[in-house]
């Protein structure tokens, strides 16, 4: 009697799932780690450059996050739906989610391209008059918004490699960018190897030329997957398609671009207490990334893996994962906080700061730290909403903690006790960002998980 054979189980299906969720996470953690490593290189380089210039590329950090923003945003809504269509072993509609991620990255980009050209000077000219100020800002900007192809068809190639299963080629894709941005960095910034010396200019061209390089082996190697072959009729968009990444894609949107608002507001909270504040600022943004970074890359690992099996209708193996997720999370912002708590010196000299910076930052980084283990759980149950298709409540849950609460309790603080008050607002939001995530999380598994179990019985 000949045997029926059965399409093989995708791993996300079969695999043991504490086992599943850390070989799907860590590697987009390491690279993740090693992309918060470059980003606090690359403030490195810069402060060595000039104060001016790490105080430019501090302002300018809130632009970048929103271009960021866009870009994560709609890969995290085209993962989501690609690894539910896998689940439900639909493979067109994965291909064509895949497809219409990539050409929905390229309109991304197109937009700003313009607004780099546009609107760089405008945006400093809010913070600030100073001339030299505004000049070196907006010059890194516009190098780095106009030439950002690279980055969104990068990020968009990695999420469908992750979506997938396969972290380990997102991870190298990451690594070589990573690596190509420190090396040309200073080679860039310093006129090193015979090249001239650029500066700040030299920051930004280094950015983007690696991210072209991350590109370029990033479609490499979606071209090499087994489980979804993008052709040219994938790119051609379908509005129920583009519909399906935006249901999760456009709540991480608005989730991650609220930074951009709270950032500038925060940023412009701080200028009032010169230049060394919002100095400080930004050194505590780059390096905090180190700590959440990974806490972010944890989550990217939990997506697919709860989509998926959310589509195979396995409710065990979704709690499983997250519980999973949530247990190292945890684990990663408890190291953070001793990190920032116990040696904050050691890390503001790391950027060359002065006097007045490290009077500042000496007050801030164990206070800012306080809230890391709270919004590492938060993080971690964000990927339950995000992974059933519910992404609206972790945008729900990320503009009342930036912009309800935030923004207001740090201008009043900065009213009532002054600078060293106000860093006592992230606790606040943090505390008030948990206690709401458990109540969407109470809601979602009523609605989303519980079913599945008599469904599964």
């Amino acid at each position: 009697m000949q045997q029926q054979i059965l399409p093989k189980e995708n791993k996300m299906g079969v695999m043991p799932v504490q086992r599943l969720v850390l070989t799907m996470s860590f590697p987009i953690m390491l690279s993740m780690l090693i992309q918060a490593l470059y980003n606090i290189v690359d403030s490195i380089f810069v402060s060595m450059s000039s104060t001016l210039a790490l105080t430019a590329v501090s302002l300018a950090f809130p632009l970048q996050n929103l271009m960021i923003a866009v870009a994560v945003g709609t890969s995290v809504g085209m993962n989501s739906l690609l690894s539910r269509k896998l689940g439900a072993k639909e493979r067109e509609d994965a291909e064509k989610a895949a497809g219409n991620g990539l050409t929905l990255a390229c309109i991304s980009w197109a937009v700003f391209a313009i607004v780099g050209i546009t609107l760089s000077k405008p945006f400093f000219r809010l913070f600030t008059q100073d001339e030299e100020l505004i000049k070196l800002g907006a010059t890194y900007t516009t190098i780095c918004l106009f030439f950002s192809l690279g980055m969104f068809i990068d990020i968009m190639c990695e999420r469908i490699l992750q979506g997938t299963g396969d972290t380990i080629h997102s991870m190298v894709v990451q690594l070589v960018g990573a690596v190509a941005n420190i090396i040309l960095d200073p080679i860039m910034i310093f006129g090193l190897l015979g090249f001239p010396k650029l500066g700040i200019a030299g920051a930004a061209i280094a950015t983007v030329l690696s991210q072209h390089i991350s590109m370029i082996l990033a479609i490499h190697y979606v071209k090499k997957n087994k489980d979804v072959t993008v052709t040219l009729k994938h790119l051609k968009m379908e509005k129920r398609i583009v519909k399906g990444i935006y249901a999760v894609g456009l709540p991480s949107i608005i989730m991650q671009s609220i930074g951009t608002l709270m950032t500038t507001g925060f940023n412009k909270i701080l200028i009032a207490y010169g230049n060394s504040a919002v100095s400080v600022f930004g050194i505590y943004f780059k390096l905090q990334s180190f700590v959440f970074m990974p806490v972010f890359g944890l989550n990217s690992g939990l997506i697919p893996v709860i989509g998926y099996n959310y589509g195979a209708k396995k409710p065990e193996r979704m709690m499983q994962a997250l519980k999973t997720a949530v247990t190292v999370a945890v684990g990663i912002m408890a190291v953070g906080t001793l990190l920032f708590v116990l040696f904050p010196k050691t890390l503001l000299s790391w950027f060359n700061a002065d006097a007045d910076m490290m009077k500042i930052g000496l007050n801030a980084f164990p206070i800012l730290a306080s809230c890391f283990v709270f919004a590492g759980f938060s993080i971690a149950l964000s990927g339950l909403f995000q992974g059933v298709g519910d992404g609206v409540y972790s945008m729900i849950i990320s503009v009342t903690r930036q912009i309800v609460i935030l923004l207001p309790s740090a201008w009043i603080l900065s009213k009532v006790g002054g600078i060293h008050a106000i860093w006592y607002s992230f606790l606040i939001a943090e505390l008030c960002s948990l206690m709401l995530t458990l109540f969407f999380f109470r809601k979602e598994y009523r609605k989303k998980v519980k079913p599945l179990y008599a469904t599964a019985k």
